[in-house]
């Protein structure tokens, strides 16, 4: 078994001044903390995973491919490998984690 405390992983991210940690990684699946600030802007890329987001904290939309979504604490949002995405209009400083399956590269 491997267990984490949010708040923890919440202070080794921003100990480490990046946006994104991963915190767990397996065969079939990674498991990271992404923080975005309130007015930020999301510099994501698409991915060659397909990926969970739980937001843990904040209120944003995200637009995935062609929809857009508002999204607050407890929203999940699957996203497929390849389509494009990002979050924006980020009212409220944004904790989400993020499941990548197969493991983020």
């Amino acid at each position: 078994m491997k267990a984490f405390k949010l708040d923890e992983l919440e202070a080794e991210r921003a100990a480490n001044d990046g946006a994104y940690l991963q915190f767990l990684r397996e065969r079939n699946m990674s498991v990271g903390l992404y923080a975005l600030d309130a007015g930020s802007t999301d510099p994501q890329q698409p991915h060659d995973q397909d990926e969970v987001y739980l937001v843990m904290s904040g209120r944003a939309a995200i637009t995935v491919g062609t929809e857009t979504t508002s999204v607050a604490r407890g929203s999940v949002v699957y996203v497929p490998a390849g389509v494009p995405h990002k979050f924006h209009h980020i009212s409220e400083d944004l904790r989400v984690m993020v499941v990548f399956s197969p493991p983020e590269s």
